[in-house]
């Protein structure tokens, strides 16, 4: 699949017990652990993944006419442990963003709602996989080493 010019990935190593780095294609790293450390966990990350990704299309849409004075956005969730396995359930996205006053506020306010749809109904890849319910397929082989690559070379954004 890292042959397709659509195709994202990440490559986790481990760094200490339960700590992992996952480091993407143009040299970004974070890291990762159980919980047991200031480290983000894995639900952690997947709920910063879903307030992200809308976080940057809402921001795209409405920052163009004027920079918000306050753009924060929660993202939050129930873990679920039962008889279908361990999940997040309950999840929602809230966004707080004022603008100054004035013409160029008014619009970019006006635009917050329906920019937090087009997020959630089009345009947030996160989001849309984890409504979706995209399956993934596990396995076991070699993954190697990989040499990052130079951002200009790496086609797509991760925004989406």
């Amino acid at each position: 699949m890292s042959q397709h010019p659509d195709a994202r990935e990440v490559r986790i190593e481990r760094i200490g017990q339960h700590r992992y780095k996952a480091t993407n294609r143009r040299g970004g790293v974070v890291t990762l652990g159980s919980g047991a450390d200031p480290d983000f966990t894995p639900v952690e990350l997947l709920l910063a993944a879903i307030a992200g990704c809308s976080a940057v299309d809402v921001d795209m849409i409405t920052g163009k006419r004027v920079d918000p004075e306050v753009f924060r956005v929660l993202s939050e969730g129930l873990k679920v442990r039962d008889e279908d396995g361990n999940r997040l359930a309950d999840l929602k996205v809230t966004f707080e963003v004022t603008f100054p006053e004035g013409p160029d506020g008014d619009r970019a306010r006006a635009m917050v709602p329906r920019a937090i749809g087009q997020s959630r109904d089009r345009l947030c890849s996160v989001g849309r996989t984890v409504m979706l319910g995209t399956p993934v397929d596990y396995g076991e082989g070699l993954v190697g080493d990989w040499v990052v690559a130079d951002p200009s070379d790496v086609g797509g954004t991760d925004e989406d």
